[in-house]
């Protein structure tokens, strides 16, 4: 039990602590300790020979009296404390300072012009440090092209599977209903000017040339690249990536080239099935409301959609993939010591990833415009 005994000399009191100051048995002490102010000796001597333990709390309250009595003008000596509870004192007393006051906020444009700032030298360092990742994974791509043994068949063939076949019902659904609500607005706009037969094309080309391969690269940002984030970074968390470069294993071989390849096989294979069952769903909504069969549905496709829209729609798929898997991995690379990190740069991944697809189709869709393509 904490316990406090003040003994009055003639210029001086000698305040004796004893038992154990520990956080539970302190709040009686504090009234006790109060009353030490208003003493009128201008001397006191704290005597520590009588403590068995201090913890913190303790330490805080013997070092906030003596500075309470020190400000008082009090001479204040500590006395007979052992190294244990001296050395707790003497950190307490480090750590005590000021808390630093909050920076004023400034001109509020001024504070816009330096966010618009900072987010732009952000966004080059990311920019910079991406195209530096990406040279490192062609690099490691060419010496397994000169050394095919380097390639890790298990975990591309497994990556394969993860991204390829188990997302093929996901991205095979969100087409089929994707081209039935494009065939349904179109249907409904066209019909308007008694054009409702030319839906069927509309919708072939919207699903084959943008709509088929763009909303697969989404799916695919969203379920695939976040999850590549998300392995690579736990990995990095417990120190598993540290491991294999203790092992001599470079992660780029290891971690990084069976994803991007994996993605750059199946991306293609998913927007072909994509553009397949958005001209099914198409066909199911202009066989309902236009009373288009399916033969003459297919004769229209025959007649008036070339193979060029479904060519301009494919090739685009490496180049998404390319751009989901190296984000993807190269954010998981940059995950720190925190669950946090894992979190916040998985929702980074996904939309840097879904953002460079959008803008790589964009670059696309001018360059074809430009060929007449």
């Amino acid at each position: 039990m904490a316990r406090l005994e003040c003994v009055e000399q003639a210029d001086a009191v000698a305040v004796r602590a004893a038992g154990d100051w520990v956080i539970a048995g302190l709040a009686p002490l504090e009234p006790q300790l109060r009353n030490l102010l208003d003493l009128r000796a201008k001397e006191l001597h704290f005597d520590l020979s009588g403590l068995d333990r201090l913890d913190t709390a303790g330490a805080w309250l013997i070092h906030r009296t003596l500075k309470a009595l020190e400000s008082s003008g009090k001479q204040v000596r500590l006395d007979n404390a052992s190294e244990d509870h001296a050395a707790l004192i003497e950190r307490v007393a480090a750590n005590d300072k000021p808390h630093p006051a909050e920076p004023e906020s400034g001109n509020a444009f001024v504070h816009v012009v330096e966010e618009v700032g900072e987010t732009v030298i952000d966004a080059w360092r990311e920019t910079r440090d991406l195209l530096g990742f990406f040279g490192l994974t062609v690099a490691t791509l060419g010496r397994a092209v000169r050394q095919p043994g380097r390639v890790r068949l298990t975990s591309l063939v497994y990556h394969l599977e993860q991204v390829g076949l188990n997302a093929v019902p996901i991205v095979a659904l969100i087409s089929f209903l994707i081209g039935i609500v494009l065939a349904y607005q179109g249907a409904t706009q066209l019909r308007q000017f008694g054009a409702e037969i030319f839906t069927v094309e509309l919708v072939a080309i919207s699903v084959l040339r943008e709509i088929g391969i763009l909303l697969t690269a989404i799916i695919v940002a969203g379920r695939s690249g976040s999850a590549f984030t998300a392995q690579i970074g736990s990995m990095k968390l417990h120190e598993e990536v540290d491991a294999m470069r203790a092992l001599a294993l470079d992660p780029m071989e290891m971690l990084v080239l069976p994803r991007v390849l994996a993605l750059i096989i199946a991306l293609p294979m998913l927007g072909f099935i994509s553009a397949m069952m958005g001209l099914a769903g198409g066909a199911v909504m202009c066989w309902i409301s236009l009373d288009i069969s399916p033969g003459l549905y297919i004769e229209r496709l025959s007649e008036g959609v070339s193979l060029s829209h479904f060519l301009i729609g494919i090739v685009k798929a490496p180049f998404f993939a390319l751009m989901i898997g190296l984000i993807g991995c190269f954010e998981g690379l940059k995950v720190e010591s925190s669950a946090e990190s894992v979190g916040r740069l998985t929702t980074k991944s996904v939309v840097e990833s879904i953002f460079m697809v959008i803008v790589v189709d964009a670059f696309f869709s001018i360059y074809f415009a430009v060929l007449g393509l």
